[in-house]
Order: C-alpha cells, then sequence, then structure tokens
C-alpha cells in the first residue's frame, strides 16, 4: 500500500492545529459587528510590535504593499534607485515599482543566500536612495554591514522579512535593523493568515504615521484625503487569527529547527547540500532548500516516495520576462544563477509528524548513499 503523500506546504495542518482558537476568534469577530480596522488589528499591532521589540506597527492588506508602503513612508520616490537582490519572490521587485522607483540587483552571498553586502557600494549610482534587503528562507540578512553603508551614504534601509518571521541576529529580531521591515502573512509563511495580510514594522513615528495615512486613501481625517493613498487595510479576521498564532511562533520556528537538523544530518555535502545558517544567527527555516547537480532526478526520487518537492523559485527575477534585460545589474549575478540551476524545495513545517520526518530523512539518506 503506498504511503500518504507529503506536501511541501500545508495551510490546512496549520489551521487544524490551532482549529477551536481560530474557530472561536472568527466567531468573535462575526458576531462583533466590527469587520474592519477594529478591535482584532488593534490589538495585533500591539501584539506583533511587542514580539518584534519596536514601538509601532501598521498592519496593510498584504506583503507586497508593506514593501510599498514602507519604501513610500521612508521618502522613496518615482525615479529613485533601491538595491535589492534578484533571488526573492516577485513581489520584492513588483513593490519598489508600485512606488515608482527603480530596482538595481547585486549578488547572493553563496552560503546565506541573501544580499552580498560587498556587492552594494559598487551599484551605488547618484540616484541610489535605500537598501532593501531580503530575509530568504528564514536567514537573515548580513543587516549590520548593510546598515553600516547605508549610514555612510545617507541611504534608507526597508527589511524584507516576509519569509523570516522570528529569525534573529544575535537576541535581536529581523525587522528592527532598518528604518522600516515589511512583513507577510500569507497562509504558508511561518505567522499566516487564511488569507492575505502584512505588516510595516518601526521605530520612527514619523513612518508609522505615514504607512496609517497612505493606507486608507490618505485619510488625516475620515473622507477627506490630505495626500494620495491607497486601500490597503487588515480586515479584523486575519488579524484575530493571528492573534491566536502569535503566541506559539517561537515554538513552531524551534521545530522547524529541528527537521531541519534531522534533514541535515542525512545529507552527504556533496551530492546535495542543506542550509547552512549563519553564525550568530537564528534561522527560522521557512523553506528547507537544498543544492543538487542532480536536481531533477533527486525530485523524481523523492516524488515517487511520495515526498513534495517544488522550486522557489523557477527563475530568478531578472529571469523572467517581465523584468529580463530592464533591470540594473542583471548581467553581474553569478552566484544567483548558478543557485538557481541546482536548487530543490522539501517538505518543512511545524505539523509534519514524526514518522513524515522520518521518511523524508530515509529518503535522503538513500539518495546520498546511492551516489
Amino acid at each position: 500500500m503506498s504511503l500518504p503523500f507529503i506536501p511541501v506546504a500545508s495551510p490546512l495542518k496549520q489551521y487544524q492545529s490551532h482549529k477551536s482558537a481560530i474557530d472561536e476568534a472568527i466567531n468573535r469577530v462575526l458576531h462583533s459587528g466590527r469587520y474592519i480596522l477594529g478591535k482584532e488589528v488593534a490589538g495585533f499591532e500591539e501584539e506583533f510590535a511587542g514580539y518584534l521589540g519596536v514601538r509601532h506597527c501598521v498592519t496593510v492588506a498584504n506583503g507586497t504593499e508593506a514593501v510599498c508602503l514602507a519604501l513610500k513612508a521612508c521618502g522613496i520616490r518615482a525615479g529613485d534607485e533601491v538595491i535589492t537582490v534578484s533571488h526573492t519572490a516577485v513581489a520584492t521587485v513588483a513593490a519598489i515599482e508600485l512606488v515608482g522607483a527603480v530596482p538595481v540587483f547585486v549578488d547572493i552571498d553563496p552560503v546565506s543566500r541573501c544580499m552580498d553586502h560587498t556587492m552594494i557600494e559598487s551599484a551605488l549610482s547618484p540616484e541610489t536612495r535605500a537598501i532593501l534587503p531580503v530575509h530568504v528562507y528564514g536567514q537573515s540578512a548580513a543587516m549590520s554591514e548593510i546598515c553600516a553603508i547605508a549610514l555612510r551614504h545617507g541611504l534608507r534601509v526597508v527589511e524584507d522579512c516576509a519569509q523570516a518571521c522570528g529569525a534573529r541576529i544575535g537576541d535581536r529580531k529581523v525587522g528592527t535593523f532598518g528604518h522600516a521591515a515589511a512583513f507577510s502573512f500569507y497562509p504558508t509563511k511561518n505567522l499566516g493568515a487564511i488569507g492575505d495580510g502584512g505588516a510595516v514594522a518601526t521605530n520612527d513615528p514619523e513612518v508609522s504615521e505615514r504607512v496609517r495615512v497612505l493606507r486608507e486613501y490618505g485619510w488625516k481625517e475620515r473622507y477627506i484625503s490630505s495626500e494620495q493613498g491607497m486601500n490597503s487595510r487588515m480586515d479584523e479576521i486575519q488579524a484575530a487569527i493571528l492573534r491566536v498564532k502569535l503566541p506559539f511562533l517561537d515554538e513552531e520556528n524551534a521545530r522547524r529547527r529541528a527537521i531541519a537538523e534531522r534533514f541535515s544530518s542525512a545529507l552527504d555535502r556533496g551530492s546535495v547540500i542543506p542550509p547552512r545558517p549563519m553564525p550568530g544567527t537564528g534561522h527560522v527555516m521557512h523553506l528547507y532548500v537544498v543544492e543538487s547537480p542532480e536536481r531533477d532526478a533527486l525530485q523524481a526520487f523523492l516524488n515517487e516516495r511520495g515526498i513534495g518537492t517544488a522550486h522557489h523559485y523557477p527563475q530568478a527575477v531578472h529571469q523572467q520576462g517581465a523584468y529580463a534585460g530592464r533591470v540594473r545589474g542583471s548581467d553581474n549575478l553569478p552566484v544567483t544563477e548558478r543557485f538557481y540551476d541546482t536548487l530543490v524545495s522539501l517538505p518543512l513545517y511545524p505539523e509534519l509528524q514524526h514518522d513524515e520526518v522520518e521518511r523524508i530523512y530515509t529518503a535522503l539518506a538513500d539518495w546520498c548513499a546511492s551516489r
């Protein structure tokens, strides 16, 4: 008899693990009569700011708009250049262009897979106004070095924390280093809603207030737009769900790390390279992404054993048709391009059962033994 298929991600299992509390929270909202920007949103904003260790949190509709509004609130305007990476979800770059700003790519570090800070200064131009590092797969970027470069050149720093909720550098969580930080609560994230959601975190009261104004049509006074804004509001149901899940985030991230360590212990580094958390950081293993020169064969082998795999992502941003040939820096990304030839994502989420973890461990060990 074939074993049940193990998917790469399972938001349903996340819901089921908190089902009674989530159902109660949704019911509470439904009976409150207030469904947008009410007590649940205010409560989550306060609680998430406290969790991160920042003064302000402003919720928005999704992670893409969180990046967009964070940039706008930091004064980034049309024509300004923003240095970022091509190794990211396309949302990062889409958000830069929603502002009217111009993305500029630098390469990634081959171990952390995050922005290579040594490449930043050679990418600067008179139009550069900001650096947007991405804490990819749950690994934090080199924020001390990035912030030092930004300080030297008078640049703003906006952190893309969509994949790294709860990640740390030392005792300090990501999202607390830059002028602002953007978070996503898409259902597959470490802290996921049951629908879309996002937030901007900052210690700057002016940035916080500007995001609040911009997220709701530019209103400082209700129905009166003081500037051009947009509609980017989190609903009360998503906020209530996130309030249920937030107290469990660190515990679930620890479970992710334990599973990742088990998988990595099966690997022969010559044939499959696992994620390598950087010293002094707390990787939250949003995705468990390995590198293999035989990735197609590895995926076929795992699929035969009922283990799902994926590519996060199938192409780097600069390789995609919408961006190919038009983003400065695209011709100097050798590490990024090599990585995209070898990456494979494996299942990793805290709801994986012991027998599922062991099935994946055994499959990886068998693969490595056969090479």
